[in-house]
């Protein structure tokens, strides 16, 4: 695994998003943001539910259809933004892009390189990603996974287009895609989760509902900074808030007792890693 290095950021021609829900809005946002490409087309028949700021950007042009899209032209990449149970019914009309030209990058948890192929040719330059919800702040962390289509510059622009969303790394085994799916794809809504539950236990230890909620948000997204930007192994800065006897360390015995969160993560984690598996057959 190695993560991405500084470098000049590459840009896309035109580029090609088939899908924007939630993902694929807050990828085109960044992308917008921070100019990733000259021009983008989107393929999306629910465009009626996306915001003004995307359906009225003037460097967007909507389609209800891939077939609706110019048939004129060659993208420089085309990243495909929907859930992995369509994935089959949407690929086979974007086949004709395939060559040496074009990057397709998908973001559909499950789907092997492989299974992309089959739609698409085996010519096709494909990565597959697995990105996560803080995208939509800029804050997302994104697994990718090339073929050996992919060049050294459409690299670039891969983590280019990556880059508008968080931060990126590269794997070269795309046997880790499912664990990487099951614990920074899903983690997102197991932070969430923690995030609800210690709000609730702080009603029930007798916290106004809203201090409460308001509690547990400041502190995991503190603990999160803290741990991001410390380089202290997280283990270490556990123990830094745990005072033998004390109140923590009460709280510890309980959640790193037996059948506590690290087995519960483990089985959850083992979970997702499994579905992933079987959304790829």
């Amino acid at each position: 695994m190695s993560a991405t290095a500084a470098r000049a950021p590459a840009k896309a021609g035109t580029l090609v998003l088939a899908g924007c829900g939630q993902m694929g809005s807050a990828m085109l946002r960044g992308w917008l943001a921070r100019g990733a490409a000259g021009g983008y087309l989107v393929v999306e028949p629910a465009r009626a539910d996306l915001a003004a700021d995307l359906a009225d950007h003037v460097d967007v042009s909507w389609f209800d259809r891939p077939d609706d899209l110019p048939a004129n032209f060659v993208p420089d990449a085309v990243v495909f933004a929907v859930k992995p149970q369509v994935m089959d019914a949407v690929l086979p009309p974007y086949r004709r892009f395939a060559g040496p030209a074009t990057l397709f990058v998908s973001i559909a948890a499950g789907k092997t390189i492989g299974s992309i192929a089959r739609h698409l040719g085996e010519d096709a330059a494909i990565v597959r990603c697995m990105p996560n919800t803080p995208a939509a702040i800029g804050r997302a962390i994104t697994v990718a996974c090339p073929n050996q289509r992919v060049g050294a510059a459409q690299r670039a622009l891969c983590e280019a287009l990556l880059a508008a969303i968080g931060d990126s790394t590269w794997v070269e085994d795309e046997a880790l895609m499912d664990a990487v799916t099951a614990v920074s794809g899903s983690g997102p809504a197991y932070v969430f989760l923690l995030i609800e539950a210690l709000a609730e236990a702080g009603v029930r230890a007798g916290l106004p509902a809203d201090l409460a909620l308001n509690l547990a948000r400041a502190t995991v997204a503190g603990a999160g900074e803290l741990a991001r930007q410390s380089p202290e192994m997280p283990s270490r800065l556990r123990e830094n808030v745990t005072s033998p006897g004390g109140t923590t360390r009460a709280a510890l015995d309980i959640l790193m007792g037996e059948h506590g969160l690290p087995e519960l993560l483990d089985r959850a984690v083992a979970a997702a890693t499994a579905r992933s598996r079987e959304l790829a057959s």
